[in-house]
């Protein structure tokens, strides 16, 4: 690839300046530790709508989702799919009862319900899954910038962590609401401009594009037999379907933003807004993909595949400017989505940690401090996480397989404790413990030799199905039986 063009230096320059101008512009907004947090419950269904879908946009879908679609096809659009039903049970329960409960934590219901143990059992998983992701974002971009810049990944990393890290820690949760606002634009005009231009870039037209994209089945969804050790429409869907229920029911994130809305409509509106508006896009992007395909098979080029696909198209193959106007849109959709698990991690470790761990009574000046030493320390580990990914051969895959990990045992501790009432702590610890053991054997039983007994059979993507279904029926089950006198109020058998 040859050296970047200087007008697409510029506009991405000016760009990231911008942000950055925006983000820290909120500073005055953001000294009290509610204004740091919530932005005191003051902003605009509009702005929440998008900010939401910014997070959902974020590099892992710019270059993962392409990337996904050039090496296989549209199978993982079937995750995108399973974000209305999981809205639905997102702004007719988890909103009212978030906004109800008056607690920012998403977390402090489960000390509540189950005692100290499940409260930070979910702030240990939360705070491991917002590594993972700041991680794999960072990586995305920096796979991009990297191969149109040229300069090496790691400084990719190091300065994209530096600079989103800044403006999270001046300008709080409203910088992120509203730079994700602003940004989420970016994003959904530039990857509409790529499908348009892509479109067209065939000498035989769209026909010839679609055509070649269908006879290398790049737009099936997959198979639909019911086969869970394989990539299918319903593994996909049942994983998307429990990924988002954790994404609205007991994502930080998320349930931060409830919070950020002037009124408990706005925030379900928001919901509803994010969802609606995620389905096309990502569509789009998947027609990227499979567009990519096409236009490489008739004009191949040596080593493009996968992840880099995407990336190198914007740098080779786009007029000056516009290839830097989409550089700023990937750039965009890394800040968008990191900027919110910094100031989310954040206020985990003040409200849970500070707050319940240590019990902590802390004063306004002290509560600042935490919230942007701790906004600080997420934003190195998680530019350190990144580092540590360069080499993974899929983006998409890896945030999924780690994603997965992590939140499993989070959404079956919370679904326990909202839908079986019965269930108490004892109960619950057993129940834990189980979904834990079932979702590490998962992950790394098919490192053993095939044909192994301990081998699981189940694809990667079942790993958060399993383990949330584990634990909420080993609970229900433990507490059915201690009920009946079977097991002993300490869960031991008699």
């Amino acid at each position: 690839m040859g050296a970047p063009r200087t007008t697409d230096l510029v506009v991405l320059g000016l760009y990231l300046v911008a942000v950055l101008a925006l983000g820290l512009s909120f500073r005055r907004r953001s000294l009290t530790p509610r204004g740091f947090t919530t932005a005191n419950g003051r902003l605009p269904l509009l702005a929440v709508g998008l900010s939401v879908f910014a997070t959902y946009l974020s590099s892992n879908t710019f270059i993962g989702v392409p990337g996904r679609a050039f090496a296989t096809n549209w199978n993982a659009f079937v995750f995108s799919l399973a974000l209305p039903p999981a809205a639905f049970v997102a702004a007719r329960y988890f909103v009212p009862f978030y906004r109800g409960s008056g607690e920012v934590s998403a977390y402090a219901h489960l000390e509540s319900r189950f005692g100290a143990w499940a409260r930070y059992y979910a702030v240990v998983c939360y705070l491991l899954t917002q590594l993972a992701r700041v991680g794999t974002i960072l990586f995305g971009v920096g796979i991009a910038l990297s191969q149109f810049t040229g300069w090496p990944i790691g400084l990719v990393i190091l300065t994209g962590g530096v600079a989103v890290t800044l403006y999270t820690l001046v300008g709080g949760i409203e910088a992120v609401i509203w730079t994700d606002a602003a940004q989420s634009v970016v994003l959904m005009a530039g990857g509409l401009y790529v499908a348009v231009t892509l479109l067209w870039s065939l000498p035989g037209g769209p026909a010839e594009l679609v055509t070649r994209a269908s006879a290398s089945g790049k737009f099936s969804l997959g198979s639909t037999q019911l086969d869970f050790t394989e990539s299918t429409v319903w593994v996909v869907l049942l994983y998307g379907f429990f990924i988002n229920l954790n994404n609205f029911g007991i994502d930080q994130s998320f349930v931060q933003r409830y919070h950020v809305a002037r009124s408990e409509r706005d925030a379900r509106r928001a919901v509803w807004l994010a969802a609606l508006l995620y389905i096309p896009i990502s569509l789009v992007f998947f027609f990227i993909g499979a567009a990519l395909f096409a236009f490489y098979e008739v004009f191949p080029v040596s080593g493009v595949s996968g992840d880099n696909a995407f990336p190198h198209y914007i740098a080779t193959e786009l007029p000056a400017g516009v290839a830097g106007l989409l550089l700023a849109a990937l750039a965009a959709a890394a800040m968008s989505s990191i900027d919110t698990s910094l100031n989310s991690g954040a206020t985990v470790v003040l409200e849970d940690v500070y707050g319940g761990m240590l019990g902590r009574d802390l004063n306004e000046k002290q509560q600042m401090r935490v919230l942007r030493t701790a906004t600080t320390v997420a934003g190195i580990l998680g530019t350190a996480a990144a580092m540590a990914m360069i080499g993974v051969a899929s983006l998409l895959d890896a945030w999924w397989t780690l994603s997965g990990v992590f939140a499993g045992g989070m959404l079956g501790l919370f679904l326990l404790g909202a839908l079986a009432r019965k269930v108490e702590r004892a109960d619950s610890m057993i129940a834990v413990s189980a979904g834990v053991l079932v979702i590490l054997w998962m992950t790394f039983s098919p490192r053993l030799p095939i044909g192994s007994a301990l081998r699981s059979g189940f694809h990667s993507q079942m790993t958060t199905v399993v383990g949330t279904l584990v634990i909420f029926l080993v609970g229900v089950t433990v507490s059915r039986l201690r009920r009946r006198g079977w097991v002993s109020a300490n869960g031991s058998s008699r």
